[in-house]
């Protein structure tokens, strides 16, 4: 990856912080953006390795303005993005008949409408400079198969995974970009597992569900994101690639467990 610019959102954790680490080993120069400012010092020092490669930029991805200064500001000193990763997101347990405005709201913002600014933002400028480039974004197996007590995130996710085969047509036809998604089962280490697996009992469930008998790890998430974004898969657009270790073809996904016990 010499010589690439990625763009990283929801860099500064969880898969978030492997693909950023997994770009850089790789010799991309990675862009790693997210809201918390404290956070994003700590992974730069966590990544003292790749001083050279590593810049970040607290925005937020709901602020079309925030995104618009990170992106001229990149060109002007690091150099043409070639590469985006939409992993920015928010999501937590809620009955829907108990989900609040601001709580539908607060996740279809982050998760739907801040895929769509980044992605416009650079799509736009990779069109005027007639530069192609590809995008990966990330969803959830849920953006399909539905799963109790996130209709929030799984309908947001489904905007995403639908914009993602929309845009993979529209651009890829017109300006040869390409965009891709991945969906995840359950990855450890992240906030997203966190949130949703809350007891002992809720755990061993999702263990369970998950045919492989482990969690994913966002290295390997990681791994995949780099071949999606690379020439190696060149020819790989508007495709959504699962990586959960055979759950959403098993046993009923690890929210239907989590939801169960924290309801």
């Amino acid at each position: 990856m010499e010589n690439e610019v990625i763009v990283v959102t929801g860099g500064s954790s969880g898969m978030g912080k492997a693909m950023v680490k997994q770009f850089a080993q790789a010799g991309a120069r990675v862009i790693v953006c997210a809201r918390n400012e404290e956070r994003l010092a700590q992974t730069k020092q966590e990544l003292e390795t790749f001083p050279e490669q590593i810049q970040t930029f607290a925005l937020d991805v709901r602020n079309r303005e925030d995104i618009e200064r990170m992106v001229q500001d990149v060109y002007e000193h690091v150099g043409p993005i070639t590469g985006v990763v939409n992993n920015a997101a928010g999501n937590f347990l809620c009955p829907s008949e108990d989900l609040s405005e601001n709580g539908w709201h607060a996740v279809i913002d982050i998760v739907l409408n801040g895929t769509w600014h980044m992605t416009q933002t650079i799509g736009k400028r990779w069109i005027t400079d007639q530069q192609t480039g590809s995008m990966v974004n990330i969803v959830a197996t849920y953006a399909e198969t539905g799963g109790p007590g996130v209709v929030h995130s799984a309908s947001a996710k489904a905007g995403v995974l639908a914009m993602t085969k929309t845009l993979a047509v529209e651009w890829g036809a017109s300006y040869g970009i390409r965009v891709n998604a991945i969906a995840p089962g359950p990855i450890e280490n992240t906030g997203g597992v966190d949130k949703l697996i809350q007891s002992e009992k809720a755990h061993k469930m999702a263990l369970k569900s998950v045919p492989l008998q482990r969690f994913g790890k966002g290295e390997e998430v990681a791994r995949l994101a780099q071949y999606l974004l690379s020439p190696e898969g060149s020819y790989i657009n508007g495709t959504c690639v699962t990586i959960d270790g055979g759950q959403s073809i098993g046993q009923s996904g690890f929210l239907t467990g989590a939801a169960a016990f924290q309801r």
